[in-house]
């Protein structure tokens, strides 16, 4: 069964800044286009850091980099801001490497990284290494918004005629604000299981009720 990729729900449009966009006007860009973060890239579209407000913040904590420096048993990440409230440029405030995603890659893996790192966003790049889209939490969260009878079509195209081979009508399926209801017999547990499995992984899908029975229990065997 097809996974939803990355490219199917990122945005596409990208504003990045160069490594010699001066500081001020990093900031203005942010400002500007109401977003919390730009790529820094090269002549080559490809990410070298990311800027983000908190990087730009170090320019105030610091005030402008006059402060003395952190004390030595300071964090790291202190004295990193610290040396970024002296720089000038994109380059010089930016964080490296940037976190990035590939454009083919699941969407659930791309949201589990971002989970992990707590980013609001992670910039997309295709085989080549060059910028070509941004996926925020927005965009990730947006694929709940799908009509639940968009869902269920899915659900039984996908899952069931196309990944699971089961003659239609065996299993009834029914969408209510994302939570999908599987009603029917099966042969084994084991292929019962699949199917909520299965049917989790799909677009759209907030929840799964598995009201699927089972003639033959076969969890010993199989180890479900």
């Amino acid at each position: 069964m097809p996974e939803l990729t990355v490219a199917a729900v990122m945005t596409k449009k990208v504003v990045a800044v160069d490594p010699g966009t001066p500081v001020k006007d990093v900031i203005s860009t942010l400002a500007r286009n109401a977003i919390s973060a730009v790529p820094v890239l090269d002549e080559q579209l490809r990410p070298l850091g990311v800027v983000s407000e908190a990087d730009a913040l170090a320019k105030h904590e610091y005030h402008a980099g006059t402060d003395d420096p952190p004390p030595w048993y300071a964090r790291r990440d202190r004295k990193a801001q610290w040396l970024k409230s002296k720089g000038n440029t994109a380059a010089d405030i930016m964080t490296s490497p940037a976190v990035t995603v590939g454009e083919d890659e699941p969407l659930t893996v791309a949201a589990r990284r971002m989970a992990e790192k707590r980013l609001r966003r992670v910039f997309v790049v295709d085989t080549m290494g060059r910028v070509v889209g941004v996926l925020s939490r927005r965009d990730v969260l947006g694929t709940f918004l799908r009509d639940d009878e968009d869902v269920r079509a899915d659900i039984e195209r996908q899952v069931l005629a196309k990944g699971m081979w089961l003659i239609p009508g065996t299993v009834t399926v029914k969408v209510h604000d994302g939570i999908a209801t599987l009603y029917g017999t099966l042969e084994h547990r084991s292929t019962a299981e699949v199917a909520r499995v299965l049917t989790g992984a799909v677009s759209g899908v907030v929840g799964v009720r598995s009201n699927l029975r089972y003639e033959i229990d076969d969890a010993v065997s199989t180890g479900l």
